[in-house]
Parts: structure tokens; sequence; C-alpha cells
């Protein structure tokens, strides 16, 4: 199959136009008329993952993040970046990238985290001022409220998270939820002027915890932790869409960031 097939099976639902002026969605490396044969879904394009798809034999590795986002002045192999690219050419793999365009896609990123989380009736947290349904971000209501502290612990083992950081408990108990996934945290005001009791994203910043007077409780799930769910919206995409192509899940996709959480 050509990767132009694929790619605009994608791009019906997330199209290239929606994503952020500093992105660089799309694909990346490769031609869109070369014919591929199996694609590796991942978060990042790193060695693990290129030496992944060729041990499964996927031509082509679709991500979430650009593995190149800064134009690169020379290949020699001297960081992770420039290796990848390397590899990817060398090995005949075509690169792709998903990222802002799928973040702010109806139905994207927030709104599928949003269901893992039971949060329902959604609303953009940041709609586009030019495009109706896209934005980023989401807010929406718990069926039952529940304490902020317990919500907080089921977050963490729906994502998998070996911590989250939250500021002070601002309220005992969380019905409505906003949520961003990835580095959220310029949205923040938003999210208190949208009437969160709980505002879910991650990258946060120092400062970002020390909030005004108020009913809002910010956390840091983790920028890979809150961003995981991409494989499964790639994987629904394509599957339905392209049901006699390969599409297999990474297993070598992994978090950068590692932590050590002390016993108590």
């Amino acid at each position: 199959m050509k990767i132009k097939e694929i790619t605009e099976a994608i791009e019906q639902f997330a199209p290239l136009g929606w994503q952020a002026s500093y992105d660089n969605s799309g694909l990346v490396v490769g031609r869109p008329d070369d014919e591929v044969h199996a694609a590796l879904l991942a978060v990042d394009v790193t060695e693990e993952v290129i030496e992944e798809a060729v041990a499964r034999g996927c031509d082509l590795i679709i991500t979430h993040h650009p593995i190149i986002f800064h134009p690169l002045k020379r290949f020699n192999s001297s960081s992770q970046v420039e290796r990848c690219v390397e590899q990817a050419i060398r090995r005949g793999i075509a690169l792709y990238a998903c990222h802002t365009n799928l973040d702010s896609a109806p139905e994207g990123m927030s709104y599928r985290l949003a269901a893992m989380l039971g949060v329902e009736r959604c609303e953009l947290l940041e709609p586009n001022e030019r495009l109706e349904g896209v934005g980023f971000g989401v807010v929406g209501e718990l069926v039952t409220p529940m304490p902020t502290e317990q919500y907080l612990r089921q977050v963490a083992k729906v994502l998998g998270c070996s911590c989250i950081r939250h500021s002070r408990i601002a309220s005992p108990e969380v019905r409505r939820v906003a949520i961003c996934t990835g580095s959220g945290g310029s949205m923040i005001a938003l999210a208190q002027r949208a009437g969160a009791d709980l505002y879910l994203t991650a990258d946060l910043k120092y400062n970002d915890f020390m909030l005004p007077e108020g009913g809002l409780t910010v956390a840091d799930v983790g920028h890979f932790e809150s961003e995981y769910c991409v494989i499964e919206i790639l994987f629904d995409i394509l599957s339905k869409k392209l049901c006699t192509f390969a599409v297999l899940r990474s297993n070598a996709t992994r978090n950068p960031i590692n932590y050590l959480v002390q016993d108590n």
C-alpha cells in the first residue's frame, strides 16, 4: 500500500492544517508514493522503536511526536535524532507524525483521555476561533462526584502513573474535570474559568502549582502517561479504514522519564 493512502486515512480524522504553527506533523521521512507493508505505532521515534520495526517487518513508523522539530544541520550520529533519521533512511523505514493536529481534532487526544477517566459531556477548553469543533483540551463532568484524592488515585491506576504531582487539594470533592494531554500549563486559567474542580495535564512548572484562592486543584500526570492513548486512537483509525493493512502496536515505546518513589 502507498504511504499516501495511509496518511490520507489519518488526515481525514486530523488534517495537517489543524497543527500548531511550531509543529512538524506529517511525513518526516519517506515519499508519499513509496510502497509500505506494515506500520508500527508508537509515542516517539527512538532507536529501540526502529529496531522493533525492523524485527517485526514494519517499513512505516507512525508516532505522536515528530522526530524532527528543528532543522538539522548535520548527520554525524552525534544525537539520537540524527541516529534515528539516519537509521530510518538506511533501512527504508518511513516516519510519519500526527501531533498537535490530533491533539486538536474533534474526538482527539483529550477526548480519548476523558473517556478513559470517566469524564462525560465534554466541551472544548480552548476552541479554535476559526474552525468549529477544533481546539485543545476538554472539560466535562463525572457521573458521580468523588473525593479528590480518591479520584487522583484512580487516575494514577488507569494511566499507570508511578506518581502524580498536584497542588494543594482545593476542594474535597471533584465533579467537573478539565483535561489537556501533553503540556497544558498555559491553560490553567481556562480550566478555572470553565469551573473545573480539577485540571489534569502534564509538564507543569513550579509556579503553576501556586494557584490563587479558588476551587481548582491542578495535577501533573506525566507527559507520556497522558499521551500513550495515541496508539489506540491511531490503531482505531487505521484498522477501520484500512482493514487489509497490517498495523502493529509498539512494545518498545517507553517513557523517557523514570521516577524514584521513596517508601513511607
